[in-house]
């Protein structure tokens, strides 16, 4: 055998000072080399040795090492040391970083349609979507049209709307944004209206005068927030770099754009409230970390709201091991303190000797005093009672609010939608990151033995939650007798502070395979090698409470299980059903925000605003009394509503599709057809084209007509036209702002023959006082539908220039 001259390197002392010393300590006898992830902690690093340990021969270097050693060749010649910077900080819970990009598309609608929902068309009223269909165009008018095309006509895909009397409407895929899934809070099915009816627009007639009220109390609400006196925090400075460079994972797309928003509301002299919704495990945590730090550099002090007192502790890790290496002190208060800790943290609290404080709602004491609050981290508001919120309301008056949640509760996601609170979204998941796979099945001691041995074979831990603590060390006790070899424990919120946490770091500490709990493990324990959990009758939990649940696995990249056992001697309720068939559904990545919206159609709208809205909303569906909501407040405020795209009609003859061949479920098509008719720029348009070639691969042709008609839709959108079409020699432009648009047309861009010189005309519209007909004649043979697209798109499209 070889011996080689290694050895691990002794752990380094948790103050920063006294581990820098050890490691000058180690460069007396060893080259000693310390290994950075990024330029963030090379930086930082280079600070430190200056400020502990100035002089010391120690060397530093650009490079990922998992586990630091010491290299001792006999003689003690060429001793070398090398150290990873994490480890001389205490920081273990580092994964190795991928070299490669993983691709992950953002889920672009929170109210995904599938064949049989009830929708919302915005102009005909409630139907249901029976299914998608491939038809030809509509022929254009003119028997002697010299834009109909030769060759068979290719077929587009429309949705299939069935109304009352059994009429249906077929509606082209590419003006899927004027269709909404309905969600009403009705018990059973909602009425279905009469296609060509009056009654409809009679409905949303009632609503609009309705929602002023609400608007003008909406408009008062964001006036006085912004007129409320704040923290104008500065901008970042090299210390906020570096420790943002210091985060050892790569940071998703939503969740820079989330920071970005954090970052200018706390720029702002008004106070900031901002709700970040993200599934969980996709990354919130880290931007209140990143909140926090800016608000500490300032002299500010961060306090943490937490649910739970087991996710208080694990917080206080997190932080502690994200700061550490900075000068701010880092304290935590919760059931696991002892009443002398607790009074001496509260007591340096008050003298401005803690920086940040992480707790329960112990925090909302009144013997709990701040020397300089500045920023409030709430992580899962729903879970706080009344008299909590109330306390916060107070705290929302001058410190800025960061809000986190993974299914916000319907009122305050309505609140976010209507603008009174600002809103984030991260719905990208994380690196590795895989599905849960869920499903519901019977109680079976067999399959429940075979579910923990199969976590047990691949070295992982599993979750067996059962919420009631009178009987659940005998539910223990059968499982130690399914599976003899596991070894499990069993914990609850009754315990003793000290007992709860010796189980639960057991459990983090890997000293036991199951643990049985009630749902104090619900928030944010973050354990990497738990991928199985057990749910017993999953029937008692609410939608919410479930997906937050089986967050608890599937936060590495192993493939996660969740299993939700019907109880054993009991029927379910209609509503228990609704519940579980939606979280085996929702089991997606990112599947958070649609809980949140399936919640709200199972347990009905009234709770949102009151009784008296309820009715509206049920009598329109949600997202259209949004919509009228919306709108409300522009005219209170005087403002022009932005044109959507689908306000502009173009008919050439020409069509565009998704083919089955390139994306096959319906449901994702729909996805994608949404995607592009709500795209309101060009800018937006790009972004939606890139995330389906990264998904699906290059679109075929047809597609790629399809994002053309959607750009020229936009431009079209943008000059205040209506309709766009085809009679004889004519292309027809039916709009309110007619000189603009003449201007753009008789301008030949660059690029283009002089020979498509065209004729256009501005006469009064035969259908409307306020229109304008815009005649643009091109010479006959550019009259062909692809031809006359690219003439369009090219001047109505791209910057004018004569």
């Amino acid at each position: 055998h070889v011996d080689l001259p290694s050895a691990n390197i002794p752990p380094f002392a948790k103050d920063t000072g006294e581990a820098f010393g050890e490691l000058a300590a180690l460069a007396k006898d060893h080259i000693v080399t310390v290994c950075c992830q990024n330029e963030g902690e090379y930086q930082r690093l280079g600070e430190l040795l200056t400020q502990f340990v100035p002089g010391a021969r120690i060397e530093r270097a650009l490079g990922y090492v998992h586990e630091g050693f010491i290299w001792d060749p006999p003689g003690g010649q060429g001793a070398r040391a090398l150290v990873p910077y994490h480890e001389i900080l205490n920081r273990f819970s580092v994964r190795r970083r991928r070299t490669t990009l993983g691709s992950a598309r953002a889920m672009d609608t929170f109210l995904d349609l599938q064949i049989g929902d009830y929708v919302v068309h915005a102009d005909h009223g409630i139907a249901k979507l029976s299914g998608l269909t491939l038809m030809k165009p509509r022929a254009l008018p003119g028997a002697d049209n010299p834009a109909k095309p030769k060759k068979e006509q290719e077929q587009d895909e429309y949705l299939v709307l069935e109304f009352a009397g059994k009429s249906k409407l077929y509606v082209p895929a590419s003006q899927i944004d004027l269709v909404q899934k309905y969600v009403g809070g009705f018990k059973g099915s909602p009425p279905l209206s009469t296609l060509g009816g009056q009654r409809w627009q009679g409905q949303k007639d009632r609503v609009a005068e309705s929602v002023k009220d609400l608007a003008s109390e909406l408009l008062r609400v964001r006036a006085a927030r912004e007129h409320l006196p704040g923290i104008a925090f500065p901008r970042d400075t090299t210390w906020q770099a570096e420790f943002e460079a210091e985060f050892p994972y790569t940071e998703t797309d939503d969740q820079l754009s989330a920071l970005a928003a954090i970052k200018s509301d706390m720029n702002k002299p008004r106070p900031m409230d901002r709700l970040v919704c993200g599934d969980v495990g996709f990354g919130k945590t880290e931007l209140a970390i990143r909140a926090a730090f800016k608000a500490a550099e300032f002299g500010k002090q961060v306090a943490v709201l937490v649910p739970t007192t087991v996710l208080a502790e694990q917080h206080e890790r997190t932080f502690r091991a994200r700061f550490s290496g900075y000068p701010f002190r880092v304290e935590a208060i919760s059931r696991f303190r002892d009443a002398k800790e607790t009074r001496d943290v509260l007591h340096d609290l008050a003298k401005g000797q803690v920086d940040v404080i992480i707790g329960t709602h112990r925090l909302l004491s009144q013997d709990v005093r701040f020397a300089d609050l500045g920023l409030v981290v709430i992580d899962e508001e729903q879970r706080f009672g009344v008299e909590h919120k109330e306390r916060l309301l107070r705290l929302r008056m001058t410190a800025d609010i960061l809000t986190l949640s993974a299914t916000p509760i319907p009122r305050t996601l309505h609140m976010s939608l209507l603008g009174i609170r600002d809103i984030s979204n991260l719905t990208t998941p994380p690196l590795d990151r895989r599905a849960i796979v869920t499903e519901v099945l019977p109680f079976n001691e067999r399959r429940v033995q075979q579910a923990i041995r199969r976590e047990l074979a691949r070295e992982g831990q599993v979750f067996f939650v059962h919420n009631r603590v009178h009987d659940i060390q005998s539910v223990a006790d059968r499982v130690r007798a399914l599976v003899p070899e596991a070894r499990v424990i069993y914990g609850h919120g009754q315990m003793d502070g000290d007992e709860l946490e010796g189980v639960m770091l057991a459990f983090i500490r890997r000293e036991a395979d199951v643990l049985v709990s009630t749902t104090i493990i619900e928030s944010g324990i973050d354990i990497a090698t738990a991928n199985t959990m057990l749910i017993a009758d999953a029937d008692r939990f609410g939608l919410s409470e479930l997906h937050q649940l089986r967050g608890r696995v599937g936060r590495s990249k192993h493939r996660a299980y969740c299993y939700l056992f019907l109880p054993e001697s009991r029927s379910l309720t209609d509503h228990a059903r609704k519940r579980l068939a939606a979280i085996e559904q929702y089991s997606m990545l990112g599947a958070g925000f649609k809980i949140a919206m399936r919640d709200l159609e199972i347990r009905g709208a009234g709770n949102i605003l009151g009784p008296e809205q309820s009715g509206h909303i049920a009598a329109v569906g949600y997202e259209m009394y949004c919509q009228l909501l919306e709108k409300s407040v522009h005219e209170l405020n005087s403002e022009e509503p932005a044109r959507k795209p689908s306000s502009a009609s173009v008919e050439i003859g020409l069509g565009g599709i998704i083919p089955k061949t390139y994306i096959p479920s319906d449901a994702r098509r729909l996805e994608a057809y949404r995607r592009i008719a709500t795209a309101a720029s060009r800018v937006e348009l790009d972004k939606a084209r890139i995330d389906m070639a990264g998904a699906y691969g290059e679109p075929p042709r047809a597609t790629v007509r399809l994002y053309l008609l959607a750009e020229l839709r936009i431009a079209c959108a943008a000059l205040a036209v209506r309709t766009v079409t085809i009679r004889g020699s004519d292309v027809i432009f039916q709009t309110r702002n007619a000189k603009p648009l003449a201007e753009k047309l008789s301008t030949i861009p660059p690029g283009q023959s002089r020979a498509i010189e065209a004729k256009v005309t501005i006469l009064p519209s035969k259908n409307s006082d306020t229109l304008a007909d815009v005649y643009f004649r091109p010479p006959p043979k550019y009259l062909e539908p692809e031809t006359l697209l690219a003439v369009l798109r090219k001047r109505l499209c791209e910057p004018a220039q004569n």
